[in-house]
């Protein structure tokens, strides 16, 4: 239903000559009307439309001018619409005191005339007064349209429900009905149908109960209401449904009957199918009871699956805490068995043929080296573990899943997966993404309890600038959402922090999405989330594209036995910025022969190869505060782009940024480890 305007409508003013304008529009301002001036006649017929409260003109404005136009809008008004204008004169009157006044008069048609000069409370008593007839122009509006869109609406319930209308007048016994009834009783659209061709059409064994029911509602008053068999044009048998109203004037005579009709002749024949079926009950039972028992099969069958894949996703966020957790404590023993180690190998060489030395020093060395082996696994179990990096079909990775997350999200949830043709491979573990895949679609089930529809989306973006964790280049997107209640931005920020969960106690580890962000971390990707409260939640997971086939890399396994022979002592700076590990290490490699320089820092380094200082090698740990050894390798690149360069860390990878043509060697090392690796830089 349109809204009525309130006192803020606009109203028009044309004035063009003097302050009239001006004063009319001031003093609408003062009465709380809106209004606007028109610079021209043309500007006032262009400002004329269904929403203009009224119009104020002055009759010199009018004078002499073409008026066709006013008069043809005014002419194609709606039927509720009669724009009030009104007049300012300056000898007042109606037609009979001013005969201009006729002729605007006949043009205009609801017209008044305030006299200049005239009073402030005289004028806006005018324009009130025209302002409250448009307000009731606009009720009469909305109270016509409220009943033509009643009548649609009825017309359209009618239709949508397959129902005919129909009157009966009661003293006549006229009959009008609606295409649609006469379609129920076989007749065409256009057909005439009296109220005797439709007892006509009634079957002979039904036609006596029809007319009972009739006479009872004539007689009663009560609802008509009643079912009966009618027979076509062609001879076929149908049903029809029969419901009307009692319809008396004020004086409480019946005038007519007023109802509907509908073809019910496939009810009854479902109805009568449904009395057949019934006579063979008890097999009907027997089958149905065996088909739920398939079904239970089934279900449990899904829910066992369901639970082992949830066990499994559950154990693996364990795991990945407890790799977290483990991962800078086995970085931690690799540096404190590297000073065990280096002295005890160097102890081992001073102890002599003592025998109870030897044991002891060889027992100590085993369990030092057990020590570095359990780090090493702890490492490679933690975050910093080595990827399967290889070209991933994440179009069929996604179909190959399809039937496993069915099952792991249950029955009241469904799958829509959108993975087109033509995506780029990406750069990924299939086995990681695999399990990242399935941690979002059980988070989306846990947000919708009742129920919805998780939507898995593949598609190909081009990043083109470095924004937040990605790169420039392509990359295609995992997206899933959900239709859940969705996070605040408070609960969205900590949604990737390790062990927060929205989920109750006991449901979840809180390990799920850091997890998938930590392995978008590493595979240079990134993790997108975007969710607004009772909306739902979009996961987004960016993999780069595979630029070429990835082959694995071996790394060369450390030689065992003596040290390997170098070839005459060498003049080495050892960069670490741990005192005991520095002291040990130095030990090893003055013991091999070589002469030591120990710096603790980055900045230490660099200060002594900027005081010319000649060295043969360089090397320096990885890990250390405020320089790292990639760091302190670039800058020392830059300086000596000749100098052999050894970096030592005690994390299974590579570290993350070294691109440079450097040897690497993993902590804890033993002193033959440590000759073979300066023997092959010298030897290059």
């Amino acid at each position: 239903m349109p809204t009525i305007p309130s006192n803020d409508a606009i109203a028009l003013v044309f004035a063009p000559l003097g302050r009239d304008a001006q004063i009319a529009t001031s003093l609408l301002s003062e009465a709380g009307i809106a209004s606007r001036a028109a610079d021209c006649l043309a500007d006032l017929i262009a400002g004329l439309s269904d929403d203009t409260a009224f119009a104020i003109l002055t009759e010199e404005a009018l004078r002499s001018v073409d008026l066709r136009g006013v008069s043809a809008w005014i002419e194609g008004q709606p039927s509720w619409s009669d724009l009030s204008f009104i007049i300012l004169t300056n000898r007042g009157g109606g037609p009979e005191r001013n005969p201009a006044a006729a002729r605007l008069s006949g043009v205009l048609g609801n017209v008044s005339f305030v006299e200049r000069p005239f009073h402030a409370t005289t004028f806006i008593s005018v324009v009130r007064t025209a302002m409250r007839g448009r307000r009731r122009q606009y009720e009469a509006r909305s109270r016509i349209e409220a009943l033509d869109d009643g009548e649609r609406r009825l017309q359209t319930a009618l239709q949508a429900g397959r129902l005919g209308a129909w009157e009966l007048d009661v003293a006549t016994g006229v009959l009008t009905t609606s295409a649609t009834c006469r379609q129920v009783f076989g007749r065409g659209r256009d057909d005439t149908f009296s109220y005797q061709d439709l007892l006509d059409a009634i079957h002979p064994d039904d036609l006596p109960r029809m007319q009972a029911a009739v006479k009872a509602t004539l007689e009663t008053g009560a609802d008509y209401s009643i079912e009966y068999r009618i027979i076509w044009q062609d001879g076929s048998v149908h049903w029809a449904e029969i419901r009307a109203q009692l319809y008396r004037d004020r004086r409480g005579t019946a005038i007519k009957l007023v109802g509907v009709s509908a073809d019910i002749t496939v009810r009854m024949m479902a109805e009568e199918q449904q009395r057949q079926l019934n006579e063979t009950l008890e097999e009907r039972v027997a089958e149905r009871t065996r088909e739920l028992e398939e079904a239970h099969a089934i279900v449990m069958t899904e829910i066992s699956q369901r639970e082992r894949a949830e066990d499994q996703l559950r154990q693996a966020q364990k795991m990945e805490a407890i790799g977290q957790l483990t991962g800078g404590v086995a970085h931690d023993f690799n540096n404190l068995l590297m000073a065990v180690l280096g002295n005890l190998e160097l102890l081992r060489k001073h102890v002599g043929d003592d025998p109870k030395g030897i044991r002891l020093i060889d027992g100590a060395l085993e369990g030092a080296r057990r020590g570095a082996s359990l780090t090493q696994r702890l490492l490679a179990f933690s975050r910093r573990q080595d990827l399967r990096i290889a070209p991933v079909d994440l179009q069929g990775l996604v179909r190959g899943m399809e039937d496993l997350l069915k099952r792991s999200v249950g029955s009241t949830i469904s799958i829509e997966a959108v993975t087109p043709d033509g995506l780029s491979p990406v750069s990924a573990d299939a086995n990681q993404v695999e399990l990242a895949l399935l941690n979002l679609a059980v988070n989306a089930r846990d947000a919708m309890p009742n129920g919805g529809t998780i939507r898995i989306v593949l598609s190909e973006a081009e990043q083109t600038r470095e924004t937040g964790e990605l790169a420039v280049g392509r990359y295609v997107v995992l997206s899933v959402a959900d239709q859940g209640h969705g996070m605040d931005e408070e609960t969205l920020r900590k949604a990737v922090e390790p062990f927060f969960s929205t989920k109750e106690l006991g449901k979840g580890t809180g390990l799920g999405l850091s997890m998938i962000h930590g392995l978008a971390s590493q595979l240079k990707g990134e993790l997108k989330l975007k969710s607004t409260l009772g909306h739902g939640t979009t996961a987004e997971l960016w993999i780069p594209v595979s630029q070429s086939a990835m082959s694995a890399i071996q790394l060369e396994a450390a030689p065992t036995g003596q040290a390997a022979r170098v070839s005459g002592p060498k003049r080495i700076l050892l960069v670490d910025d741990d005192v005991l590990i520095a002291m040990s290490s130095a030990d090893m490699l003055t013991d091999l022969g070589h002469d030591v320089v120990e710096v603790h820092s980055g900045k230490e380094a660099l200060a002594r190869l900027a005081e010319g200082a000649a060295f043969d090698l360089m090397i320096t740990d990885y890990s250390m505060p405020g320089m790292t050894g990639g760091d302190l390798a670039k800058a020392v690149r830059q300086m000596l782009p000749d100098l052999p360069i050894l970096i030592a860390s005690g994390y299974a990878d590579l570290p993350p940024g070294v691109d440079l043509d450097v040897a690497r060697l993993g902590k804890p090392y033993t002193q033959n480890q440590l000759a073979s690796e300066i023997d092959k830089l010298v030897s290059a």
